[in-house]
């Protein structure tokens, strides 16, 4: 006669434990909603993913590169305008000064603002800066990185709209021939400007093109490694209450095996 069987209770212990340890993990993919807690569970997905979250990071990080490059042409751009606007002023000055019924009295006047006028310039392209660095001062190279991986660099130029640099730093209104020609000089400096404008507004445009296609890549790339590393929650749900079922099931075939067992044994106490 048998009064145990050991190999059923070994089965249906080593059933529990499996079952025990699937509830686990289903437990952790729906806690942390994460379907790759552990290697285990899919290496190559996890390398994957891995390489994925790599490039997305980089992708978000550029798109502030990219910002703060969109920054430096708007602070540009508002100081070219500012600029812009002082040459119109310059060139309203040379214009009333370049006829013989004005008085020296009068033009010794408009010479101290026109001094003012150059110095703003001046100052502007001394003093506007973004982040410590001048942006208007000296034409040099900013090299803003736009993608995720090496040598993904798009190239921005500052300007210089210096009165030096645009050629009207020595501007007298002393007479009528000197308006005539400042006249003349301010016209090429506002041709200088508005080149400056144009290329700025370039620039911006093809940073800005940038940014949003490097947004597109990082939220097609959000969604690829979503459904490489994001549980299922109605499916891991199913799952957990399937485990749960076979672990109550498992436990009250031990539980009526070992009562079996002590029925059995007191038919002899």
């Amino acid at each position: 006669m048998k009064i145990q069987n050991q190999a059923g209770i070994a089965f249906s212990i080593n059933r529990y434990q499996r079952n025990d340890n699937a509830i686990t993990r289903t437990l952790e993919k729906l806690s942390g909603a994460d379907k790759l807690t552990r290697a285990a569970d899919n290496a190559s997905g996890l390398s994957i993913s891995e390489t994925m979250r790599g490039q997305i990071r980089g992708l978000a990080t550029a798109q502030l590169n990219m910002q703060d490059g969109l920054s430096v042409l708007e602070t540009t751009d508002a100081g070219l305008q500012h600029v812009s606007s002082v040459l119109q002023r310059i060139r309203e000055l040379a214009v009333q000064t370049s006829t013989d019924t004005v008085s020296d009295s009068d033009r010794g006047t408009v010479q101290e603002e026109l001094d003012q006028l150059l110095q703003s310039i001046d100052d502007t392209a001394e003093k506007m800066e973004f982040n410590t660095q001048t942006i208007l001062g000296d034409v040099r190279p900013l090299y803003i990185h736009v993608g995720a991986n090496s040598g993904q660099t798009l190239r921005i130029d500052t300007v210089n709209v210096s009165t030096a640099s645009l050629g009207i730093a020595i501007a007298k209104l002393s007479n009528r021939e000197e308006a005539e020609n400042l006249i003349a000089k301010v016209d090429t400096a506002k041709s200088i400007i508005s080149s400056h404008v144009t290329n700025t507004g370039a620039d911006y445009e093809v940073l800005t093109q940038h940014k949003d296609n490097v947004s597109n890549i990082e939220a097609s790339l959000l969604k690829s490694e979503s459904l490489i590393r994001d549980p299922d929650m109605a499916y891991e749900m199913v799952e957990f209450v399937k485990q749960g079922i076979r672990q109550k099931g498992d436990e009250m075939l031990i539980k009526h095996t070992n009562q079996n067992v002590n029925d059995v044994l007191s038919l002899f106490s």
